[in-house]
């Protein structure tokens, strides 16, 4: 078996290589249903050793680096039928199971949020997340209204999943170290995630909302702005002061307009 894998720098690649800490982001994950777990990145394994163990063969990685690849095919044979060497934001869950699926990574800093916009496309069979991010994006995305980090995937996420901070992961845990420090964060789907307007509606008054946050909603939100929406009291206010239930209200008087 080859030593390492390549680090690339184009792929965001960072692997984890400390042991204890990979067991404490594997024991994150609950993925207590039954279900199908995914490893996002598994690079070189460190991580997908005790996923193994926990999940035998309910687990499925995919892998962009074909490097990283052959590595895996190598130190884990029986895994090989599970391994799928392609572009996760590309990837259709479906194709793995209709059923329910648990997601866990150690996920690319530069993709790390488009990674979560493609799980929420998924969130009917997503049941848990837990993975490792720039410290200051899983502030972000743990915070609530009112806090400077709180933006569009602190409540796109928030409608549909509960979240937890889990813990800090310092760069010397990885190889080769990133310049910031990690975070790990866990969310658990809600029971419900029916909306009471159209998913697409919620997620375009929340993104008109926070990318002019310096502004008032009744600004921000000027091309939509009615009668019915500045009855709600909100104009004043910026995006950061709504929580998810204030944002959905928006978002059902901004469909009845159309009625």
């Amino acid at each position: 078996m080859s030593k390492r894998v390549r680090p690339k720098k184009f792929l965001g690649q960072h692997f984890l290589i400390d042991i204890p800490t990979a067991l404490r982001v594997a024991d994150g994950l609950g993925a207590l249903d039954g279900g199908y777990v995914l490893e996002v990145g598994p690079g070189m394994g460190v991580l997908t050793g005790r996923l193994i163990e926990r999940f035998d063969d309910r687990l499925w990685v995919v892998e962009i680096d074909n490097e990283s690849v052959e590595y895996l095919a190598e130190k884990f044979p029986k895994l090989v039928p599970h391994i799928l060497s392609e572009d996760f934001l590309q990837l259709d869950l479906k194709r793995i199971t209709e059923g329910s699926i648990s997601v866990i990574g150690n996920f690319p800093y530069n993709i790390s949020s488009q990674i979560l916009f493609h799980l929420l496309e998924y969130r009917d069979q997503v049941m848990e997340i837990t993975g490792m991010f720039q410290r200051e994006v899983a502030r972000r995305l743990t915070s609530g209204p009112g806090s400077r980090e709180y933006g569009i995937l602190s409540v796109l996420m928030g409608a549909f999943y509960h979240s937890e901070y889990l813990f800090n992961v310092s760069a010397d845990m990885f190889d080769p170290p990133p310049k910031v420090t990690s975070g790990v964060i866990r969310f658990v789907r809600k029971e419900t995630i029916e909306l009471p307007c159209l998913p697409a509606t919620f997620k375009r008054v929340v993104k008109m909302a926070f990318n002019q946050r310096r502004k008032t909603l009744r600004n921000a939100l000027s091309a939509i702005w009615t009668a019915e929406l500045e009855s709600t009291g909100y104009g004043g206010l910026r995006a950061e002061q709504l929580g998810v239930e204030q944002f959905l209200e928006l978002g059902v008087l901004e469909e009845k307009k159309g009625l």
